[in-house]
């Protein structure tokens, strides 16, 4: 035993060097989706709150055209990859016929398991399916007995891992929770007993040890400089982070009247680059309405927003071909990247991506562009990661080229690419 655990401490040391540590198969394939949404619907939807206290009788859910259909193409149509459900918030109330408690849609007048309608239409349309099951519940009987709400807080993870198909993301929301204590480790062997797959969400004061991590803002924005590597109680773990923010400002509910409240384009775009374009992962918060529909604005404006995303970054300006523009993210490029444009190319903003599988390299770097023979610096960074996005003026030039200014190791780029906005 002594000589097995005098082989390990050298792979531990190892583990411990930030550019050694990588994502998991799991991570990686997160990652490149990018962006999805969190949907919020309840019965605070039918009473004007954000938070619900657990009293709310479930007769005032009755949504009387409730389209899950609607919610994942609408989702689908601003370029979404994945949703996540809030199953059950901090009131308590289920959004599907859990057997462990009386306070779920079965006891309202609308009946239907909406969760088993959200996964079908998300299977459906091709978007990953996530959940989020709030450990703070202020109806169940038990919550007061840190022991006895473990034991309903597993069987309602049971309940939803083995019941609704694949779940890429199970978000624990840590709001109310000051004074209680989870059993995580017993949470997390029970989803991974269903969901192997699984990766969670939480925040790094709730759960060191998960694999996603809250950026700390409900803002819409990462740090320019953003590593995925993270110290969770002296151990460096890969923990990307994801970026959640509401389509209308401070509402994650739909609350009448409110369509003031509704981003405009503008501010979706600068959430953007603000997230996605920082390496983070983008989630906006969706909120249907007390018909269980997206109103039509939001509708509007998330198809506006998926619209621009396409019509900006679907085409680089540059010429296809090479290993650093063939959009493959298996292949990569050690050294500095120069793009050699056509004549006359116009850009105003530049794609950058590293190649995760080997970590996360790049500390500092610049853009250059070269006009009339002589290059130009149009921009700098620090940290790459997933995907990093750097905008400019717009610029007429004939190549552009990544300079690595600092690394942690011989960096990796999967892609390089210059694009025009319309």
């Amino acid at each position: 035993m002594l000589r097995w655990t005098l082989a390990l401490l050298p792979l531990l040391a190892f583990a411990q060097n930030v550019v050694d540590v990588r994502p998991s198969p799991q991570q990686i394939a997160w990652q490149q989706l990018e962006f999805g949404v969190l949907i919020h619907f309840g019965t605070n939807t039918f009473l004007d709150r954000e938070w619900g206290d657990g009293t709310a009788s479930p007769d005032v859910f009755n949504p009387t055209a409730l389209d899950a259909e609607q919610w994942v193409t609408a989702a689908k149509a601003a370029g979404a990859r994945y949703l996540i459900m809030v199953a059950k918030h901090h009131d308590g109330f289920c959004l599907w016929p859990s057997r462990h408690t009386k306070y779920t849609v079965a006891a309202s007048p609308y009946k239907k398991d909406v969760l088993r309608q959200v996964s079908d239409a998300c299977q459906k349309h091709g978007l990953q399916f996530g959940v989020y099951l709030s450990p703070w519940d202020r109806n169940a009987p038990a919550y007061s007995d840190n022991k006895a709400y473990d034991d309903y807080y597993t069987r309602q993870i049971t309940e939803l891992a083995s019941r609704y198909g694949p779940i890429t993301e199970f978000w624990l929301d840590g709001a109310g929770s000051e004074g209680h204590v989870y059993d995580f480790r017993r949470y997390i062997r029970q989803l991974r007993t269903y969901q192997p797959n699984a990766l969670i969400f939480a925040s790094l004061d709730l759960l060191p040890h998960a694999d996603i991590r809250w950026v700390g803002n409900e803002a819409g924005y990462a740090p320019e400089e953003n590593w995925n590597v993270i110290d969770g109680y002296e151990v460096l773990r890969w923990r990307p982070a994801e970026a959640d923010t509401p389509l209308r400002k401070g509402h994650w509910f739909w609350h009448p009247n409110a369509e003031s409240r509704l981003k405009s384009l503008d501010e979706l775009k600068d959430m953007y680059h603000k997230t996605a374009g920082r390496g983070a992962q983008l989630v906006l918060g969706l909120a249907p309405d007390n018909r269980g529909l997206m109103p039509e604005v939001d509708v509007a404006r998330l198809a506006e927003f998926g619209a621009w995303i396409r019509n900006t970054y679907q085409k680089p300006v540059n010429p296809q071909g090479g290993q650093v523009t063939d959009g493959d993210p298996e292949t990569w490029f050690e050294g500095n990247p120069v793009l050699q444009l056509k004549p006359g190319a116009r850009f105003d903003r530049a794609v950058i991506q590293e190649y995760l599988a080997e970590g996360q390299r790049v500390r500092r770097y610049r853009i250059e562009a070269r006009q009339n023979g002589q290059w130009k610096t149009i921009a700098r960074g620090s940290t790459i990661g997933h995907k990093k996005i750097d905008l400019f003026d717009p610029i007429t030039a004939d190549a552009v080229r990544l300079i690595i200014e600092a690394q942690l190791a011989p960096p990796r780029i999967a892609e390089f690419n210059v694009y025009l906005e319309p």
